[in-house]
């Protein structure tokens, strides 16, 4: 019901454009191919109607693909849940803990954050995912999860229907020689009779399908343990991110502070709880969580506050002394520049000589920074940051990244 109000109901229509990308059209594509090809194949190898066995085996392969796409289609259109617009915290006194989204015209409520595709404050972000051309959140954690759960296990079903297929209508048309091996796909079986005809093309097709399958399996398999792994922590890769960042930050200025990750509950299950609840839907409101005795709502925040300080006081100020065209792979900037690209969705920004950027991490061949805006750009919340090659800026004699004055002072979004 979740898919169908998504779709019929007139306000939400717009959401059905989220097809319309390349990473929904080419996982749908994988489902198609690998469920079409198993459902064919059972019909050769096991076919449905003549045992109990071949009957089970069809219904389990419909369900693996009624609830993939099940799950895929509710995390897609049910999405991650957003902070809405111009939100502030009940409490005026607490906004000091919290950081201003001046595309969202609000605070950012704990473990919320600002998406720069969806445009949008998402409620506990874990990360954009173009493979649902959505993000992953509050909402659609458990959704998102259980697809990355069925989807190896649905592969893996499928796979071995295509293995056996090929054995058992392979296994009476090989014929082995002494320096040779040849398969007559035209020979009649003598002992099996399918009722579908395995050609050439039908071998070419399952042994396409088995490659997806394997491949799928392997790689949605690996993001699933990495998912699981954060769930059982109560954390988001963000968070994952955040208290690295707050170890690394503590050890290098020596301060003595202990961070104690605020929403792990201390136990797997009641973490687990967090996001997958019978009803579907998780618990809370997306905006105030329970924490950890020893700290409170805004543990976390106050760390990432600390960040954002610690980021200015370390970018370092560069000029920018030869033109890009933000291109990804710029062929004009040198061979290692367009080989070593960051593999990142991340944007590349334009450069022009003269101008000047903050730069606050990199590469050996690229850097990633802020770009320096005029005055009226920066009232109207406008922000260019992104990826630029290194040999196109220098840095400045006189670093004025630590001389900032507060009201130039940057705040990610």
């Amino acid at each position: 019901m979740n898919i169908l109000s998504a779709i019929i109901v007139f306000e939400n229509l717009h959401e059905v454009r989220r097809l319309c990308h390349w990473g929904p059209i080419i996982a749908l594509t994988v489902i198609a191919v690998c469920s079409s090809m198993a459902i064919l194949d059972s019909i050769i190898w096991y076919w449905p109607l003549d045992t109990t066995g071949g009957s089970i085996n069809f219904i389990m392969l419909i369900n693996w693909t009624v609830l993939i796409l099940y799950n895929y289609f509710n995390a897609m259109f049910v999405g991650p849940g957003y902070i809405p617009l111009g939100w502030k915290p009940e409490n005026q006194q607490d906004t000091m803990y919290l950081q201003f989204c001046r595309v969202c015209q609000g605070y950012k409520a704990p473990r919320s954050h600002h998406c720069r595709k969806c445009n949008r404050c998402v409620m506990k972000m874990d990360h954009h995912c173009p493979w649902i051309n959505n993000c992953c959140g509050h909402l659609n954690h458990a959704y998102f999860t259980t697809f990355l759960l069925l989807a190896p296990l649905g592969c893996t079903h499928a796979a071995f229907i295509f293995i056996m297929t090929m054995y058992t209508q392979l296994y009476d048309r090989i014929s082995f020689g002494w320096s040779s091996v040849k398969i007559d796909m035209s020979a009649a079986r003598r002992i099996h009779h399918p009722i579908m005809p395995f050609s050439v093309a039908s071998f070419a097709a399952t042994l396409f399908a088995l490659g997806l399958a394997l491949g799928t399996t392997i790689a949605v398999g690996m993001l699933f343990f990495i998912q699981i792994k954060v769930i059982m922590r109560n954390k988001t890769s963000i968070e994952v991110w955040i208290e690295e960042k707050a170890k690394d930050r503590i050890q290098y200025y020596q301060t003595g502070e202990e961070f104690i990750f605020p929403y792990d509950l201390g136990s797997r299950w009641e973490n687990f709880k967090q996001v997958f609840t019978w009803s579907g839907t998780p618990e809370g409101d997306g905006i105030e969580w329970p924490v950890n005795e020893k700290c409170h709502q805004h543990t976390l925040t106050i760390e990432q506050l600390k960040q954002k300080a610690d980021k200015r006081v370390r970018s370092v100020q560069y000029r920018v002394v030869e033109n890009y065209n933000g291109a990804c792979c710029p062929l004009r900037k040198g061979f290692n520049t367009f080989l070593r690209t960051p593999c990142t969705e991340e944007p590349r920004i334009q450069l022009s000589k003269g101008e000047t950027i903050f730069a606050t991490r990199g590469t050996k061949w690229w850097m990633y920074g802020d770009k320096v805006l005029d005055e009226e750009q920066t009232k109207a919340a406008v922000r260019v940051r992104g990826w630029f090659p290194r040999r196109c800026v220098e840095k400045c004699l006189y670093d004025s990244a630590n001389n900032t004055s507060a009201s130039e002072e940057k705040k990610d979004k």
